[in-house]
């Protein structure tokens, strides 16, 4: 049995946090499917094939990790990859009250599905994609947040 993590989430846009915590669990695990939520919910500044394409480009080289958009309950889309191993990162202690909730409603929907929690690198740990977003909107540089393809896609988004 291969032990596959998704690490789900809406990467609006893939950030050098997300690339960071990837790259670890890269190490840990035998495959990591990066998992992209449509979540329209959230109203993301990029498309759902937007997302999956910035995230596939800005990762292309890790053989063991997929990205995957989708648009079901996280433990279906588990069920269908034979992934029972959800993977989260907390950058700080206000993440965790969130992110214990989730895993134990995760729990409840499916018990054969463990969360597991990584914490980005420190240089990492301030980055959200809701700061990146802001800051390109608002015509500052993300250069040291984002690989050049989202720098790229972000200013088109926010050409004024």
């Amino acid at each position: 049995m291969k032990n596959i993590a998704v690490y789900p989430g809406t990467f609006d846009p893939i950030t050098f946090g997300h690339i960071d915590l990837i790259e670890r669990a890269a190490h840990i695990f035998d495959k990591v499917i990066v998992a992209i939520a449509a979540n329209s919910s959230k109203k993301p500044v990029f498309t759902l094939d937007e997302r999956v394409n910035m995230a596939k480009e800005a990762l292309a080289k890790h053989q063991n990790v997929q990205v995957k958009g989708f648009e079901s309950l996280l433990t279906h889309f588990m069920k269908d990859h034979d992934a029972r191993i959800i993977l989260r990162g907390l950058r700080a202690v206000s993440d965790f009250d969130y992110e214990f909730q989730l895993a134990g409603m995760n729990r409840q929907l499916d018990s054969k599905i463990e969360s597991l929690f990584l914490m980005p690198g420190e240089k990492f740990s301030y980055i959200s994609s809701s700061f990146v977003r802001e800051i390109a909107a608002l015509g500052g540089s993300v250069t040291q947040f984002v690989p050049p393809l989202v720098v790229d896609a972000l200013s088109k988004k926010f050409t004024r």
